[in-house]
């Protein structure tokens, strides 16, 4: 008989100063905004067994407001830590066009070989987040459950989960308080939401 594991991703709401590279040192909490996006993205639906966050405030006071409203149990995990993107953190995307732009430009075209100063490098990253994948699957095989994270971690996973390398892992767009599911069947995994809602 065949286990079905559902794993649902919520990338963290709007955080406090706007869109800019927070990495795993900056550690902004939510605007009221960011709030009602996550709020909006999980809707009244509670069919998780387990939560599963970052330990970034941006994630994880929403994940324990959730788990708590629904009596569901959190678990904080160090591995879903966003990217560190060194010399970026504290930077808008204008910011790093203006003042690093060929590093920029070089980074979004080969980000596996072309590594911000001081960044955690991609390979390393997609290791962490797919070796995070594959030990959920193992522990938690049959359930379902909710892991709210950071763009990069949910890109991370889901390139892993459709079998491509690091190097596509920004060819997904993740948006703030959405939902993107995958479904396993034994082995056989598939991409079935991006970027959806609730009801």
């Amino acid at each position: 008989m065949k286990e079905t594991t559902i794993i649902d991703f919520i990338r963290h709401g709007e955080p406090r100063g706007g869109s800019r590279y927070r990495g795993h040192s900056i550690d902004d909490p939510l605007t009221d905004k960011g709030w009602q996006q996550m709020w909006r993205g999980v809707g009244d639906a509670s069919p998780w067994d387990m939560i599963l966050t970052s330990p970034l405030i941006r994630c994880a006071l929403f994940a324990e407001t959730l788990g708590e409203r629904h009596n569901i149990p959190v678990i904080i995990s160090e591995q879903l830590k966003e990217i560190g993107f060194g010399a970026w953190e504290g930077k808008t995307k204008d910011d790093l066009k203006r003042e690093r732009g060929e590093e920029f430009a070089a980074f979004y075209t080969d980000p596996v070989n072309c590594t911000p100063q001081g960044a955690e490098p991609v390979s390393s990253f997609f290791q962490r987040i797919s070796t995070f994948f594959d030990s959920t699957r193992e522990h938690h095989a049959g359930k379902h459950l909710l892991v709210v994270a950071h763009a990069g971690v949910i890109r991370a996973a889901l390139t892993h989960a459709i079998g491509a390398d690091a190097a596509c892992i920004y060819r997904f767009d993740v948006t703030n308080g959405n939902i993107c599911r995958v479904v396993i069947n034994d082995d056989r995994m598939q991409l079935v939401l991006l970027n959806g809602q609730l009801d």
